[in-house]
């Protein structure tokens, strides 16, 4: 095993989860040897790598030499990166939309490593709330930027197909770093350029 982020993950060359699952099947009283079901187990398991394959990525990877100086302090918006991750309680998915932005201070990031970074952070085990803090953070971290802010709104299966059953719920979560935490007309400008557009 390595260790990753404070997780242990199993390495993908190591003992198969799909032999566990026929086991998984029979419980639910399926019939694992039926047609339908025959490669499952190898299919969720496929499924699976992939879905938390952001255990194995590192921010460093992702931003490479894609830094570049440029003169300019104005606030540089993402809207609506789609994202899909996995709820860490039930194993259902959730899924949405993030809006990223920062204030550089002597570099900007090219612009699709920050659906990437969204990305690798999703593709792991998730609460939505350590969600969109990470990539906050991931930002900052990466760019030393003055400022970085994360808004994420999503919708979780596990309040859609169970426990409340409410189809048309969403979740607001939002991350403020720098000068988006410490000031109001910065954060209300952010909150401004979100909204545009929407009815």
């Amino acid at each position: 095993m390595k260790q990753t982020a404070n997780v242990k993950i199993i390495s993908p060359q190591g003992a198969g989860i799909a032999s566990h699952i026929e086991e998984v099947l029979e419980l639910l009283g399926e019939d694992p040897s039926r047609e339908g079901l025959l490669r499952t187990p190898e299919r969720w398991e496929k499924a699976m790598r992939f879905l938390t394959s952001g255990y194995h990525t590192r921010v460093e990877d992702i931003v490479n030499d894609a830094l570049f100086a440029v003169k300019f302090d104005e606030m540089v918006l993402l809207k609506d990166i789609e994202f899909f991750s996995l709820c860490e309680h039930h194993l259902l998915p959730f899924f949405g939309r993030m809006h990223v932005a920062y204030l550089p201070a002597d570099k900007v990031i090219g612009l699709s490593k920050i659906p990437r970074i969204v990305d690798m952070f999703a593709r792991r085990l998730q609460v939505q709330e350590r969600l969109t803090q990470e990539v906050a953070e991931a930002i900052s971290g990466a760019i030393a930027p003055r400022g970085v802010a994360v808004m994420c709104e999503a919708s979780h299966f596990c309040m859609m197909m169970r426990g409340v059953q409410k189809q048309h719920s969403s979740t607001l979560t939002s991350a403020m770093l720098g000068a988006f935490r410490e000031d109001k007309s910065t954060r209300d400008e952010f909150l401004a350029l979100v909204r545009r557009g929407r009815p």
